[in-house]
């Protein structure tokens, strides 16, 4: 221990004037303590609001550590956060389209119509333009004959043969002929016309528009004949003449 003149000498600073207090924790740890002690005082308050309840509910208030039951399924999702008494959420209903029934039907038709067009232009483009006459034995060309002028050729076959256009064309006539009984005659869109001779019956009539390979008449022995066949003519207006019909077809690329 100092005496009294010595510790007047010894300045205030350097007195031990706490020897058994620490020193001051640092800024960060003082921040930790703070938040401790918040957590400590706020688990202190709910332990006792808890004790507080259980005293004032009697013996009979459930402990700490029970859970009570919800009332129902309402509260439970309420308890969670949804549905509850609160406004539903909006309903999305979906709107039905309204259809033209007349509109979508006349897009159908239109359709249609084209789809129609384009076959039929497919199959006229595939349509063969020139036919053989009959089926049958040639038998007779063009040229002189028993010393007459033979001006056809003729093709042989049973009576009934399917007799064809030539080529495309309208019928000009049809009906009796001197020397053939009966005959057909068609003029083509060049002006030729082709004749079909000696036919038992046929099946156009004058004006009647028709086409390469389509039946226009039957093989006969009608006029003057010396057995059922077909006798075919070609006829060329521009020069008033009768020309070879085997040259005519074979240029077609028609063989008999």
């Amino acid at each position: 221990m100092l005496d009294e003149a010595t510790e007047r000498a010894v300045p205030a600073a350097s007195r031990d004037t706490g020897a058994h207090r620490l020193p001051p924790p640092p800024s960060a740890l003082r921040g930790r303590i703070v938040v401790a002690a918040v957590a400590v005082g706020a688990f202190a308050a709910a332990g006792a609001g808890q004790t507080l309840h259980a005293l004032g509910s009697g013996s009979d208030a459930p402990a700490a550590d029970e859970i009570t039951p919800l009332a129902n399924a309402s509260d439970g999702a309420a308890a969670f956060g949804v549905g509850g008494t609160g406004p539903a959420a909006p309903q999305v209903l979906p709107v039905a389209k309204t259809v033209d029934t007349a509109g979508e039907a006349q897009k159908l038709a239109k359709s249609a119509r084209i789809t129609e067009d384009r076959e039929a232009a497919e199959a006229e483009a595939k349509r063969p333009k020139f036919s053989r006459p009959a089926n049958g034995t040639y038998t007779s060309g063009f040229g002189g004959r028993w010393g007459e002028m033979h001006y056809g050729i003729d093709i042989a076959g049973p009576i009934g043969t399917p007799i064809l256009a030539a080529a495309d064309g309208v019928v000009i006539e049809a009906g009796q002929a001197s020397g053939f009984g009966l005959w057909v005659r068609v003029q083509h869109e060049d002006g030729t016309i082709t004749v079909y001779g000696h036919v038992d019956t046929y099946s156009v009539r004058q004006g009647q528009q028709v086409q390469a390979g389509e039946q226009i008449a039957r093989m006969g022995n009608r006029g003057f004949s010396t057995g059922p066949h077909l006798h075919f003519e070609v006829w060329e207006p521009s020069a008033k003449t009768k020309i070879n019909p085997l040259s005519w077809l074979n240029a077609r690329g028609i063989s008999v």
